[in-house]
C-alpha cells in the first residue's frame, strides 16, 4: 500500500505562467459568483479576467471571501460597454468563443471544437471566453460578435447549469486543449 497523504497549502508550488485564455464576465451580478471566477482563474493561469457590463468587482467582501484572496493575483478590467470591447479585442486578433447554447452552436468536447482551439494556440492566438448572465444569457450582439459558439452537453432535465460550473467545464476543456500538442 503507498502512502498518499493529503498535501497542505505550503506544499503547493505556483508556476507562474499566463496562457493565452482570456474571461469576459458580462452581467455576472453575483458577487460570489465573481470570487469564484477570480479563483478559477488564478488556478488555471488564466491571463486575464474582463468584468464587464453590471459585473459585480472588487473591491468587494464577498467577492473577496470567495475569491479566498485571489483577485490580489489575478489580473483583471472593468468595462461597461461589453461590445465595444469584445470588437475591439477581435479587431485586434483575439479568438472570441461565446459559451452559450444556441442553434448553431457546437459540443465544446468535439473534435472540430479541440482542432480549433489547438489551431488557434499554434497561430499564438489570443482566446478570449465569454460568459453570460446568470438570467438572460449572451445577447445577441455579443453572439454576433464571437467567432464561434460553444456549449457543454447537458444530459439532464435542465438545459444550463451554475456559471461558475459551465466556466470552470469550458476552461478546463480550452486549457486541456492548449497544453495537449
Amino acid at each position: 500500500m503507498s502512502n498518499n497523504t493529503q498535501l497542505k497549502h505550503e506544499d503547493h508550488k505556483p508556476s507562474n505562467i499566463k496562457l493565452p485564455l482570456n474571461i469576459i464576465a458580462y452581467d455576472i451580478s453575483s458577487p460570489q459568483n465573481v470570487g469564484s471566477l477570480f479563483r478559477l482563474c488564478d488556478a488555471l493561469a488564466v491571463e486575464k479576467l474582463f468584468l464587464c457590463g453590471n459585473t459585480a468587482v472588487p473591491p468587494n467582501s464577498k467577492i473577496k471571501k470567495t475569491s479566498r484572496s485571489t483577485e490580489k493575483h489575478v489580473s483583471f478590467e472593468q468595462y461597461t460597454n461589453t461590445a465595444e470591447l469584445v470588437a475591439s479585442l477581435k479587431k485586434s486578433g483575439g479568438f472570441i468563443i461565446s459559451l452559450e447554447i444556441t442553434s448553431a452552436s457546437m459540443p465544446i468536447d468535439s473534435a472540430e471544437f479541440s482542432d480549433m482551439i489547438k489551431t488557434k494556440i499554434k497561430n499564438k492566438t489570443p482566446i478570449y471566453l465569454i460568459l453570460g448572465s446568470e438570467n438572460s444569457g449572451i445577447s445577441k450582439n455579443l453572439l454576433a460578435l464571437s467567432d464561434i459558439t460553444t456549449h457543454i452537453t447537458m444530459l439532464g432535465n435542465n438545459s444550463s447549469m451554475n456559471v461558475i460550473s459551465a466556466a470552470s467545464i469550458a476552461c478546463f476543456e480550452i486549457v486541456r486543449n492548449m497544453m495537449v500538442p
